[in-house]
C-alpha cells in the first residue's frame, strides 16, 4: 500500500519521565536501567493495593519555568496534567530547534503559526481533594448527608470561580497553543492509554493532508491523586507492593507467568512531527520517519476495558493497518514497543495479536518496555513509548529492560541496552476502555 506523498518526521523530542525532563534524561535512565518507581509521596496511599507509582521529583520540573515570564500568573489555574504538557512542549521546541513566541528574543516563528498545529492527548483530570472537600462540607442536608440542592446553592460557591478551567481535558492543548502561539488544528483526544498515540496519528494525518507543516503532539497525564489510583483499583489494574521500596522496583514483570498487575504514574510527552521538506528547508534533523498508522476499537465484555474477548480483532487489527500503511510487511518490523503494562488479561490480548500478525516470528523480535521502569501515565504513556522508540532508532540501540528473568516465546526478559539494528519499530498501546492505537517509526531512508 502506496503511503501519502507528503512524508512527516519526528523532529523534537520532549518527554517528561520520573527521569527528568527532556530525551537525554530518558534516554540515559532507559538504557541504564534506572527506576522511576518510588513511594508515593503526594498523599496517603497506605489503603490503596500499590503504595508506589512512577513519580517525578519536585526538583526535577518546576512549570514557572517552561514557560514566558508574562504567563505565570496563568500557572496558578493549571492542573499537574496541564504542567506536564506545559513543561514537555517547551522541551519538544528546544529540541527541535523551534522558535515561537515563547521564545527569548526577537527572531519570527521558525514555522507560521497557522502552519503549527497541536493534537494532546489526555485524561480525565482527577480534582485535588482538598479543594472539593470545602465545597462538598457546605452542601449537606440536616441529618448530615450530602445534598445536590444545598450544592447548588452554596457548595459550589466554594470553589474558586476559575475551578473548572485547572480540570477540563482540552485545558491541556489550549495552554500549549496559547504559549507557542499554534493557529493550525487543535484537538484533545480522551481515550486513556491510547490517548498520546491517537493524537500522533491525528498530527500525521494533519501534515500528510497539507493542513499544517509541523504539530505538537503528543499526551501527559498524572495518576498520582487518590480518585485516579482509586479508578486504577477498582478497575483491579494494581500490582501489590506493600512497604517494600526495592519490590516494587521490579513488581510490574509484563508478560511473565507470575505478572499480577501494574503500578501507575505521571508524565508523558511532547512530540514535534513535521514535514520533511519543512524540517529539510530549515536544516533540522529528524530522529525517525512516522511511517504508518492504525487504529481500532474492542468490544469490552466488562465495560472497563479490563478483559477482551479471545477472538476480538481489535487489537491485531491496528497493528495490520499501521504496518500496511507504512508501506510494509510484518518481517519489516525490527522492534515492539508494546503497551506491556504488566496486567495479565491485557498481556494476553497483546500477546494474541502480536501472535496473529507475526506468528512464529514474534519470539525473535526484541520489545522495549518502559513501564516496569516508569509506571503507567494514563494518556501519557503512548509518548513515552513513542520518544524511546525514535531515539532507539536514532542510536541503533535497545534500551535496558527491567523484568522477570526469562519470558516463554518473547524477547522480552530482563536485559541490558545493546545495539540493534532498527529499520522500524511498532509501537501500539491499548486502553482502558479498549482504544488501540499503533504507529509504526521508520529510520530514514527505509520507508518505501
Amino acid at each position: 500500500m502506496a503511503r501519502p506523498a507528503r512524508r512527516v518526521v519526528i523532529s523534537g523530542l520532549g518527554p517528561i519521565t520520573p527521569a527528568g525532563v527532556g530525551i537525554d534524561a530518558l534516554w540515559q535512565a532507559a538504557c541504564d536501567g534506572t527506576s522511576g518507581i518510588t513511594r508515593i509521596a503526594e498523599f496517603d496511599a497506605s489503603g490503596f493495593r500499590s503504595r508506589h507509582a512512577g513519580r517525578i521529583a519536585p526538583d526535577l520540573f518546576n512549570v514557572r519555568d517552561a514557560v514566558p515570564k508574562s504567563y505565570r500568573k496563568a500557572t496558578k489555574v493549571m492542573a499537574r496534567d496541564i504542567e506536564l504538557a506545559v513543561g514537555a512542549a517547551a522541551a519538544a521546541i528546544a529540541d527541535a530547534g523551534l522558535v515561537t513566541r515563547a521564545t527569548d528574543g526577537d527572531d519570527p516563528p521558525t514555522i507560521a503559526p497557522e502552519r503549527m498545529g497541536c493534537h494532546i492527548g489526555a485524561g480525565l483530570i482527577a480534582a485535588d481533594i482538598d479543594e472539593l472537600t470545602g465545597a462538598l462540607a457546605r452542601s449537606v442536608d440536616a441529618e448530615g448527608g450530602f445534598d445536590y440542592g444545598e450544592w447548588g446553592r452554596q457548595g459550589m460557591g466554594n470553589l474558586t470561580p476559575l475551578w473548572l478551567l485547572k480540570y477540563l481535558p482540552n485545558m491541556l492543548a489550549c495552554h500549549v497553543t496559547i504559549i507557542h502561539d499554534c493557529q493550525g488544528p487543535s484537538n484533545t483526544i480522551t481515550c486513556a492509554e491510547s490517548s498520546a498515540t491517537l493524537s500522533i496519528g491525528e498530527s500525521m494525518r494533519v501534515i500528510q493532508r497539507g493542513a499544517a507543516d509541523a504539530c505538537l503532539t503528543g499526551g501527559c497525564d498524572s495518576k498520582l491523586n487518590p480518585m485516579a489510583l482509586l479508578r486504577q483499583q477498582f478497575a483491579d489494574r494494581l500490582v501489590e507492593t506493600g512497604d517494600d521500596d526495592a519490590a516494587a522496583q521490579s513488581a510490574v514483570r509484563p508478560y511473565a507467568a507470575d505478572a499480577a498487575g501494574t503500578l501507575v504514574g505521571e508524565g508523558g510527552g511532547i512530540l514535534v512531527l513535521e514535514a520533511l521538506e519543512s524540517m529539510q528547508a530549515r536544516g533540522g534533523r529528524a530522529y525517525a520517519e512516522v511511517a504508518g498508522f492504525g487504529a481500532a476499537q474492542s468490544a469490552c465484555p466488562d465495560t472497563v476495558g479490563m478483559r477482551f474477548d479471545e477472538d476480538d480483532p481489535g487489537i491485531e487489527s491496528a497493528i495490520r493497518q499501521a504496518i500496511r500503511s507504512a508501506g510494509f510487511e510484518q518481517d519489516d518490523i525490527s522492534a515492539v514497543v508494546p503497551s506491556g503494562t504488566g496486567i495479565p488479561a491485557l498481556d494476553a490480548a497483546d500477546r494474541r495479536a502480536m501472535t496473529a500478525v507475526f506468528g512464529d516470528r514474534l519470539s525473535s523480535i526484541p520489545f522495549m518496555l518502559p513501564v516496569p521502569q516508569f509506571g503507567v501515565c494514563g494518556a501519557g504513556v503512548g509518548a513515552v513509548s513513542m520518544a524511546i522508540a525514535a531515539q532507539a532508532i536514532a542510536e541503533q540501540r535497545l534500551p535496558a529492560r527491567l523484568n522477570a528473568a526469562s519470558i516463554d516465546g518473547l524477547d522480552a526478559a530482563a536485559a541490558a541496552a545493546r545495539e540493534a539494528d532498527l529499520k522500524a519499530v511498532l509501537v501500539f498501546t491499548t486502553s482502558l476502555g479498549g482504544q488501540t492505537a499503533a504507529v509504526v517509526l521508520t529510520r530514514m531512508g527505509d520507508a518505501s
